[in-house]
């Protein structure tokens, strides 16, 4: 079973800001695979969403159970949500964390695995629970572009005020396409594996 976790902080006050892209586009994937309502789970402190994928590797057919986390324990104590489920370095591979990126424009996403956190505190959480970095990630922009393609990003104190600001209407909207390509990128890597999904998506 897949473990898809996507990123944010709890409450409608948070639910369209620039911090919550990872949990914009799991809800996203659980809504184009028709997966269960999100219901709250209380020993994962998580909204949980759940049931089965299918698609063609090759022509092979794969069908793969999957589960969406949607931690409600704030963005710093996202581990708390997965440790009960990720025991050990194997279930790991099984893990996908979706989660924003701010090195990256809007409607840009990267799959990574077995890398650093870059200093995102909700991959530092996690990778303090479940004492293993090797665990795919999907990175989605979340900074603004000039006209000429030059990124408009924050630094020093503005950067908490713009993280857990909400996305300008425009934003949304690309976000919105962002959240669906990201939603492809987790079905490959689920069905075809994640190699041909970073060969696809990167």
């Amino acid at each position: 079973m897949y473990i898809i976790t996507g990123l944010g902080n709890p409450g409608e006050k948070y639910a369209e800001t620039r911090h919550n892209a990872g949990r914009i586009a799991a809800e996203c994937f659980a809504k184009q695979n028709e997966l269960s309502d999100f219901t709250l789970n209380k020993k994962y402190q998580s909204l949980v969403s759940s049931g089965e994928i299918s698609g063609k590797a090759g022509k092979k057919k794969v069908t793969e159970k999957v589960m969406v986390l949607l931690p409600e324990t704030f963005m710093n104590k996202s581990g708390n949500a997965v440790k009960p489920l990720i025991t050990s370095v194997k279930k790991a591979e099984h893990l996908i964390v979706i989660h924003d990126d701010l090195d990256m424009p809007i409607g840009k996403i990267k799959i990574l695995f077995n890398r650093g956190s870059g200093g995102h505190k909700g991959i530092e959480s996690i990778k303090r629970a479940i004492k293993t970095e090797a665990f795919t990630r999907i990175k989605i922009g979340i900074s603004p572009e000039t006209p000429s393609g030059k990124m408009r990003k924050p630094n020093g104190e503005k950067i908490l005020d713009f993280i857990v600001g909400p996305f300008k209407k425009d934003e949304l909207a690309e976000m919105k396409k962002t959240a669906k390509k990201a939603s492809e990128a987790l079905t490959m890597i689920i069905i075809e594996g994640r190699e041909r999904a970073m060969n696809t998506f990167n």
